[in-house]
């Protein structure tokens, strides 16, 4: 909330994108605090968190100095900004390799980056409170408890062969709903509805209108191929990961 005799937010994104950078220094002075705040709890050292907020309010300028960015709810995407800088961080940091020894030559093995998995267990936990009950209560029973569709079916009262569609159709929206939290809100409309469709873009389960729709954007919007880009990436990293984990199962 805006204190009683401060300029609004709003006016000061206006006056930025107008030219103004002293009022992008309010913004700055107004939330580095919170920015940091929530810096630290993905990163523990004060470096790395302070890193994080400049890399972030830089980010943010450049997009209000484009024309792109809020128009409102400066911390909201603030905050968002940064979750993501800090995701494709850690994401960039595990590709580096060091030529100085032999570790590209030897498989070793592989280091979970904590970051980047708290980055993950948010989304993912957003993903399936978004998800119907009934979808959220066939993935407890199914992937949790490691239940089968046999066992379920009584609890639920379908068949079998119910309970397996049923799940199957929750993993989907599972999978979907969780690339949806990699993609940062933004400001144009056309922009955020291709967006709120980059998920099931991904997952090839756009409607044929909708992914029309969707193809006809990207063929002039470079920021948002870039993002969809990101997130491509990101699906075919956790597909990886995810049968590491759990073995080829055709479940998946």
């Amino acid at each position: 909330m805006t204190k009683p005799g401060t300029t609004a937010d709003a006016d000061l994104l206006a006056a930025v994108r107008a030219g103004d950078t002293a009022a992008y220094g309010t913004l700055y002075e107004r939330h580095r605090p919170a920015a940091r705040h929530l810096a630290f709890s993905l990163t523990r050292d004060p470096s790395d968190a302070d890193d994080l907020v400049a890399e972030t309010f830089a980010k943010v300028f450049a997009s209000l100095r484009a024309g792109r960015g809020p128009l409102t709810a400066f911390r909201a995407y603030l905050n968002t900004t940064l979750r993501h800088v800090c995701y494709h961080r850690a994401r960039r940091d595990r590709r580096i390799q060091f030529t100085d020894d032999l570790s590209p030559y030897d498989e070793g093995e592989s280091f979970p980056d904590p970051t980047l998995d708290r980055l993950e267990r948010t989304y993912a936990a957003r993903a399936f409170a978004q998800l119907p009950e009934r979808w959220q209560d066939v993935l407890w029973m199914t992937e949790v408890e490691g239940a089968g569709p046999a066992e379920v079916a009584p609890r639920l009262g379908l068949t079998p062969n119910a309970v397996a569609a049923l799940a199957h159709r929750a993993r989907e929206g599972l999978r979907r709903g969780y690339l949806q939290q990699h993609v940062a809100t933004v400001e144009h409309p056309e922009c955020q509805w291709t967006g709120d469709r980059f998920g099931a873009h991904v997952r090839n389960r756009l409607a044929p209108r909708d992914a029309a729709r969707v193809h006809a954007h990207l063929a002039w919007c470079a920021e948002c191929r870039k993002r969809l880009a990101d997130l491509c990436e990101s699906n075919t990293t956790h597909h990886r990961l995810y049968r590491q984990r759990h073995g080829n199962e055709r479940r998946y």
